[in-house]
């Protein structure tokens, strides 16, 4: 899977025909029962905390931000304006702070280590922004800064794994009630923290905008997206949300007819149809537009006392070196060193739209009073540099009992719990705090 991926980075962005045989290519080898498997499991990727969303995102991925912006800020370790997505990822003996039998919420394929995944290397490493300190998780203060209020996790796989994620984290200090689950797979569902009246959900999303999905109950081999209107299932919800955390991505890679006002707008890899190609760039930051002025539109019209905050967590590129069904998809086993890996020109971009597109709309909410707060998380590059935290064939138990086996599926796409993705919820903390404090 992942060695047809590397032959697109320079191309440009009009070059959506490549990129669709590309992407066709990769998901035409992933049979559907394993992309179901894989996309339900898909985790949220890294932050990145800005202030000043509007202009802090201007250098690519791949050069460090830090040569561009972060020389002249080093000085001020409690700088407002830490660019959390420009770092690096240091040993740290601490190790994780929970593990899969403390922790009761933990996806059974990202129980990595109680699939037998036997290093354990990956756990020990925690991610240092060259400008300023990121301290380490305290469930306790994240529940004080969440107390009577409702934190939501919306969009595909990744926003699951990122909640459970921050579900074990905080369960080191209290356990968490699960009040409501609707829906096959825990697609829908509500936990409380009764001593902090603190509520946390996550909603099956994964394209944000009004969707139905291809399944066999559908009878469809393609997705359908209605770039227009958003999925109701969240926007329905949203006035009894305080904090909302969007999470999409590997979704708009699949097959897929497009319309916009009811009409056919395009699609993407449809060879069957004759409907006209238009790669999913586009598409996604339609979505996102859509997406984020629903927000706006909506949380305005709410009670004029609440401050609002909606983040959004940037693309976790998938991290496969070898076929998905192979040994070996996702071997590594400690972070690489920076510059060591170049970003892809796809992560890259979904990347940079989601970027963009919640620049613009923080700059609409803060000229319009600014009592709606919109950030980036960007993790992309945090993700990016930690191929060894997958679960790789541990997605299932103890695959290799009965020796090595040359054929064995992989998941080189989520994270294992603990891991990586514990450190996007550090950096949403500190999201959460700083917002807290400046609308206090």
């Amino acid at each position: 899977m992942g060695t047809i991926h590397h032959h697109h980075h320079h191309h440009q962005p009009s070059s959506f025909p490549t990129k669709k045989l590309i992407t066709g290519a990769l998901y035409a080898l992933l049979p559907l029962a394993l992309l179901r498997v894989y996309l339900f499991s898909i985790p949220l990727n890294q932050p990145k905390l800005t202030n000043n969303t509007q202009t802090q995102e201007t250098s690519s991925p791949s050069i460090p931000s830090s040569q561009a912006e972060g020389v002249e800020q080093r000085h001020s370790p409690r700088s407002p304006r830490c660019d959390y997505s420009d770092g690096r990822w240091v040993p740290d003996s601490r190790g994780p702070r929970y593990n899969g039998t403390s922790c009761s919420t933990i996806k059974d394929g990202q129980n990595c280590m109680a699939h037998g995944r036997p290093d354990a290397g990956y756990l020990y490493w925690r991610w240092q922004p060259n400008q300023c300190q990121l301290p380490g998780f305290d469930p306790v203060s994240f529940l004080q800064l969440i107390q009577n209020e409702h934190l939501a996790f919306v969009g595909d796989s990744m926003a699951r794994n990122q909640v459970e994620s921050l579900l074990c984290l905080l369960s080191t200090a209290t356990p968490p009630d699960l009040v409501h689950r609707d829906g096959q797979e825990n697609k829908f569902r509500r936990w409380v923290f009764h001593d902090y009246n603190a509520t946390i959900s996550v909603f099956w999303c994964p394209f944000l905008v009004k969707g139905i999905e291809k399944s066999a109950a559908s009878g469809l081999n393609h997705n359908k997206l209605y770039l227009d209107s958003p999925d109701e299932r969240w926007a329905s919800e949203l006035d009894r949300m305080d904090m909302v955390v969007f999470s999409v991505g590997h979704w708009f890679l699949h097959p897929a007819i497009y319309y916009e006002n009811e009409l056919v707008l395009g699609c993407h890899h449809c060879p069957e149809s004759n409907h006209t190609e238009i790669g999913f760039f586009d598409v996604f930051r339609r979505a996102f537009k859509t997406t984020l002025k629903v927000a706006s539109s909506r949380y305005w019209s709410s009670p004029a006392s609440s401050e609002k905050l909606v983040v959004v967590t940037t693309f976790s590129p998938a991290q496969f070196e070898g076929e998905w069904d192979k040994f070996g998809a996702c071997p590594k086993k400690e972070p690489y060193k920076e510059g060591e890996k170049e970003m892809e020109y796809m992560d890259a971009e979904m990347r940079k739209i989601e970027v963009e597109e919640v620049a613009a709309a923080a700059k609409e909410a803060a000229e319009s009073g600014g009592r709606l707060r919109i950030e980036a998380l960007d993790v992309t590059k945090l993700a990016l540099l930690r191929p060894d935290g997958h679960p790789g064939p541990y997605m299932y138990p103890n695959p290799f009992a009965d020796g090595i086996k040359e054929k064995v599926q992989n998941d080189c796409v989520h994270w294992c719990l603990p891991g990586p993705i514990d450190t996007w919820n550090e950096i949403l903390m500190e999201m959460i705090r700083r917002w807290k404090e400046k609308s206090s």
